[in-house]
């Protein structure tokens, strides 16, 4: 387990990494919405594991507040997650995130029932996803894949694809591929 410091640093060069108007480390602590809410959430996730759930979800609606960020305290998240232009953003509590994901505003990791089940999507490593888009449902989003903007996903999306659309369509990743990892008149909703 990463210590604060050493966590911090490294969300602090992650923000730097991705967003070409990030300026230093000390402008972006203060104003990046998406590390406040990332910050913010490991405490209340800590907090939710020892079942000291009251508090974990105060301080993830506070969070909200602050932000325009909700992540509830359940969800699972891994190392170098950015969010960028976060406003909007809604992470249901069975979510789990991989490392290196990069979500934009707008973003839903949403739920399809209302059962104590798993009922939020997986991101797998290195998966971005695009402005307005929305992952509904206890659905897999492979590594190395993109969502795009305002596309609606409710089935698992493989690795190293692409998926976009409404609903969305999911094409290989690799450059020359012309034709879809499934069925043309398959489409993934």
């Amino acid at each position: 387990m990463m210590n604060v410091v050493t966590t911090i640093r490294e969300d602090l060069k992650n923000a730097r990494a991705h967003d070409p108007a990030a300026r230093g480390d000390v402008e972006n602590a203060i104003v990046y919405s998406g590390l406040h809410a990332i910050w913010a959430h490991r405490v209340s996730h800590c907090l939710w594991q020892r079942n000291i759930k009251g508090p974990a979800r105060v301080l993830s609606q506070l969070t909200r507040f602050l932000t325009g960020i909700e992540i509830h305290p359940g969800a699972q998240i891994g190392r170098r997650f950015f969010i960028d232009h976060g406003m909007g953003i809604v992470i249901g509590e069975t979510s789990i995130i991989g490392d290196d994901v990069m979500l934009y505003h707008g973003v839903t990791l949403g739920g399809q029932v209302l059962t104590q089940t798993k009922r939020h999507p997986t991101l797998e490593n290195n998966v971005t996803v695009g402005a307005g888009a929305k992952v509904l449902g206890p659905v897999t989003v492979g590594e190395n894949s993109s969502v795009g903007a305002n596309a609606v996903v409710t089935k698992d999306v493989p690795s190293d694809s692409i998926a976009t659309g409404v609903p969305a369509k999911i094409r290989s990743r690799h450059r020359g591929e012309d034709k879809p990892l499934v069925d043309p008149g398959f489409y993934v909703i």
